[in-house]
This record gives structure tokens, C-alpha cells and sequence, in this order.
């Protein structure tokens, strides 16, 4: 890469940052400006345009954001008249929002996880997740791409591509893999073209993502948010969840996103007495007196990145957090096998009850559909991977097939009860903490994704709650830590994990380099 025209666009990214002052803004930030009148949700909505256009179209080409919501100043300028006629509708009112291409929008965007197939086929509603951030005035700014089919097509994936989208790259290398399957709604936070956006997860696609892009990720209890109108992988670990650059702005629209929703069952298990002010709960001393477990494998990170960890729990205990350092607990690498058949039963199951809602004349009704629009469009879709994990997926029986059935009571048994919930009980620990991943890798279209390891199973097994927060960076990639509790802990997972924030300060904003130092 020549220099001279990195030079001149790192100049004119400059000259934006300044003109808008978008970089790092919260939403409490903005909110503040809106309030006193220097900024309207127009301005903001235009601004984030421009930069989308500069950064993620132009200049390094993020390529984060698969399509713009063309209401978007529309909406704008509707919650502008609102708050000029005195009514706010709390503090989302005004704030653009990137969502994810897999969740369902009722609007002129389409919702299609990234593939072709799908191009067209137009939900008959908005998933309850899209309707509550409306009716919380929030502007829905666009899509974000997505590894296709949310990472659950081929074995040799390679992470932020999608038949749709493209490639989506790292904003801090732009030759880095941003993870998945999460990665557009990572990329484009990271780069400052919105100020928070919605990702999902079913293993590791909200913290993953979030770790290597120098974000907060919330990987809430499923059931805190409804997964209707979501297209699915998992009913028993797909979640939506928030990523923001703070963990303030997290706990501000995860506040929004939670709800009963009679459609999904998951959400009825909520305990009624559930406090949801979370952003509230975020204060000063929450760490104090917490007794947090240390886990330090088996996750398949390099120990070279250990010290992070180590100077992670300094920080900790600097806090008043009381540390138990639990080594390597291998129990985990047991429910392996289980959860990929898990997936495979319930990726068919959901993805077949999920092409139904699109109506009879969809020409997408089964799995099968799917498998085989990819093989007539080889070269659009299957360009560099395969759909192997499709195919295994459409052998796949009933899910009152006794395999499926056993191996959820395993990888339930394994994570859960004689993981997580053990671990918490024996020693008597608030919370588990790790390290969410290791940095981000090349992007490679021939060899597919090279991991270099993540700790997200156990909660996404488990279907518990996980807070990845910046803690450092190895080579100017970032490194995040993780906080895992038990379900419903979210709030104070939220306050141990904004404390830390507060005492390290590790985000750093990208710098678009061409590749890692």
C-alpha cells in the first residue's frame, strides 16, 4: 500500500472528526447537546451519513454497513418535533442505531443474515427488538453485514463475509478479520459511524467481535430479550444484545431491549422482580468486596497475552474485588461435541419455522430451499466456503430425536450445573472473569478463519449473561476481558465491568492502519 494516500485520507479523517466531534460521543453526550439545543437528531442522522460515506464506503472501506434506512432523516426530523413540542421519550430519543442484518425490520431495508437468497423476501412485521427501539425513539439507521448466515454455513468460514455484504475489515487493521458473526455492528461502533448498534449472538458473536474491536458487548441472559423476528440458529442460546463504546451507552440500550414477548418462551422464565434499571446501577464501588474467579484456560488463547489478564485482575483488586484464582477449568471442553449438535437439530428447526412467517409465495420455505439457491448461484454465494454445516443441518431429524435430546441435557449439565453454577457456589464467587479472545486474525478467503481463541461457551452454553469489556491490546489489536455470571446478573455484571472501565480506560479509537504494528 502506498503511503501518500494513507496520509491524505488519515488527514481527512482528521478534518471530519473535528468538524463533526463524533468520534467517542455517548449518549449521554449527545443527549446533552439535543437537550440544549446545539444539536438536532437531523444533524446527528447527517453527520453519521457523512461519515458512513467517508469511512465505510470511501477511504479504508470498512464495508460495515450492508444498507442505509432511507426514512432515516425522516424519522429524524419526526423526533426533532417531538422534543420541540416538549416530549422526549427517554434517552434513545434521537439516537441512531445500527442493527444487525438479521433482525427483522418491517421497513424499506431488507433482513436477509447476509445471503442472496433472501434478497427481497420482506418480513411481515418488525422483530419486537426493532419496535421497542422505535417506540424509544431511536432512529434505525441501517443494517450492518454480518458473517453469513450469523458464521452457521461452512466450515471454513471466513468471519465478516457475507454473499450480500462482502467483506467487512477490522478498523484497526485493515487487514484484520473484525470476528463474527457480529461484524459490521462491531466495526462500524469501533469507527464511530453510529454511537451504539445491536448484534447477536449464539456462541461468541456479540463478545468476540466486541473484544477485537475495542468495544463493550453484552451477551445477555436469553430470555432478557425477545429472539422473534430474528433469524435464528439456536432457540436454546441465540440472544440479541447490545455494543457500544461504554459501558454506560451498553446499559442504556439494553434497557430498551428487554421484554416479555408471549411469542417467545424464553422471556416468560424472567423473574418478575427483575430490576431493568441498569444504566442506574452503574456506580462507584461496585467492585468492592466482590469475589470474582480468575479463569485462565481452556480457551485456547496465547499465553502471551496473559499479562492483559494479570493487569486486568491488578486493577481488580486495586478495586477491592476479592480474587480466587481458579487455573484452567478443562470440564468445559466436554459439552463440545453436544453443542454442535445441539445447533444443527435447532438451526433447521428454527430457520424452516422462521421461513414461514414470509408468506406463501416466498420461494424460501425449507432449509433445503436455501441449500440449494446457494448451489445455482456458486459463484455469488460459494465463492470461497462451503455449506457443510447447512447440509449436516437438513440430515437432522425431529428435535424429539433422542440425540438431540441428550446431547442439550449434556451441554446443559456440563456448562451449567457442573460448570458455571458449580463454580459460583463452591467458591462463592460473584462473578467468573477471562479473557474474551485472542486479537484479531488476517482475513483470509482461502484458508478460512484462524482463531486464536475464545472464551464465550460456557455462558453461551449455558445461556447466562457475559460483559466483555477493553482491557488492553497486543500489537495495537484490542483484548477484552470477560465477566460471566449466573442468569439475571446483568446489572451487576454491567457495574463490575463499568468500574473497571472507569480504572483502566483501555478503548482506544482506531486509527484505520493498514495493517498491525
Amino acid at each position: 500500500m502506498k503511503t501518500w494516500p494513507l496520509i491524505v485520507f488519515c488527514f481527512a479523517v482528521a478534518v471530519a472528526r473535528a468538524e463533526t466531534r463524533l468520534e467517542e460521543a455517548t449518549i449521554t453526550d449527545l443527549q446533552a447537546q439535543m437537550t440544549s439545543g446545539k444539536l438536532t437528531s437531523v444533524a446527528l442522522t447527517e453527520a453519521y451519513l457523512k461519515r458512513i460515506a467517508e469511512i465505510d464506503r470511501a477511504g479504508p472501506k470498512l464495508n460495515s454497513v450492508i444498507e442505509l434506512n432511507p426514512d432515516a432523516l425522516a424519522l429524524a426530523a419526526q423526533l426533532d418535533a417531538e422534543r420541540q413540542a416538549g416530549k422526549v421519550r427517554g434517552p434513545l430519543h434521537g439516537i441512531p442505531v445500527l442493527l444487525k442484518d438479521n433482525i427483522a425490520t418491517a421497513d424499506q431495508m431488507q433482513t436477509t443474515a447476509g445471503s442472496l437468497a433472501l434478497v427481497g423476501l420482506k418480513p411481515p412485521h418488525d422483530a419486537p427488538l426493532a419496535a421497542q427501539l422505535r417506540g424509544a425513539g431511536a432512529v434505525i439507521l441501517g443494517k450492518t453485514n454480518l458473517s453469513e448466515w450469523a458464521n452457521f454455513r461452512g466450515e471454513r468460514s471466513v468471519s465478516g463475509w457475507s454473499g450480500r455484504g462482502g467483506q467487512t475489515r477490522n478498523p484497526y487493521a485493515l487487514d484484520r478479520n473484525p470476528s463474527g458473526s457480529s461484524s459490521g455492528s462491531a466495526a462500524a461502533v469501533a469507527a464511530n459511524l453510529c454511537v451504539v448498534a445491536v448484534g447477536t449472538e449464539t456462541d461468541g458473536s456479540i463478545v468476540s467481535p466486541a473484544s477485537a474491536n475495542g468495544l463493550v458487548g453484552v451477551k445477555p441472559t436469553v430470555g432478557l430479550v425477545s429472539r422473534t423476528g430474528i433469524i435464528p440458529i439456536s432457540a436454546s442460546q441465540d440472544t440479541a444484545g447490545p455494543m457500544a463504546r461504554t459501558v454506560r451507552d451498553a446499559a442504556l440500550l439494553l434497557e430498551v431491549m428487554t421484554r416479555v414477548d408471549p411469542q417467545d418462551a424464553a422471556t416468560l422464565t424472567r423473574p418478575v422482580a427483575l430490576s431493568l434499571e441498569l444504566a442506574a446501577r452503574l456506580k462507584p464501588g461496585a467492585l468492592k468486596g466482590a469475589r470474582l474467579g480468575v479463569i485462565r484456560g481452556p480457551f485456547g488463547i496465547d499465553a502471551r497475552l496473559m499479562p492483559i489478564l494479570d493487569g486486568a485482575v491488578e486493577k481488580l483488586k486495586a478495586a477491592g474485588a476479592e480474587i480466587v484464582d481458579l487455573g484452567e477449568f478443562s470440564d468445559f471442553n466436554r459439552a463440545n461435541e453436544g453443542e454442535m449438535e445441539v445447533l444443527l437439530y435447532e438451526f433447521k428447526d428454527g430457520l424452516n419455522q422462521y421461513f414461514a412467517t414470509l408468506g406463501p409465495d416466498s420461494p424460501i420455505k425449507t432449509l433445503a430451499d436455501v441449500i440449494a439457491f446457494n448451489r445455482a448461484h456458486a459463484d455469488q454465494e460459494l465463492p470461497h466456503f462451503g455449506q457443510e454445516l447447512m447440509e449436516k443441518a437438513e440430515a437432522k431429524g425431529p428435535m424429539t430425536e433422542p440425540a438431540y435430546l441428550e446431547a442439550r441435557a449434556t451441554c446443559l449439565r456440563v456448562m451449567r450445573t457442573e460448570g458455571i453454577d458449580a463454580l459460583l457456589a463452591q467458591h462463592r464467587l460473584d462473578a467468573l472473569v477471562n479473557l474474551s479472545n485472542g486479537p484479531a486474525w488476517l482475513i483470509d478467503p482461502v484458508n478460512g478463519d484462524a482463531y486464536t481463541g475464545g472464551s464465550s461457551s460456557p455462558a453461551a452454553v449455558a445461556g447466562y449473561p457475559s460483559v466483555t469489556v477493553p482491557a488492553g491490546d497486543w500489537r495495537g489489536l484490542p483484548v477484552g476481558i470477560s465477566f460471566t455470571g449466573a442468569a439475571w446478573t446483568e446489572a451487576k455484571l454491567l457495574a463490575y465491568a463499568a468500574e473497571f472501565e472507569a480504572a483502566t480506560k483501555a478503548r482506544r479509537a482506531p486509527q484505520f492502519l493498514p495493517t498491525a504494528r
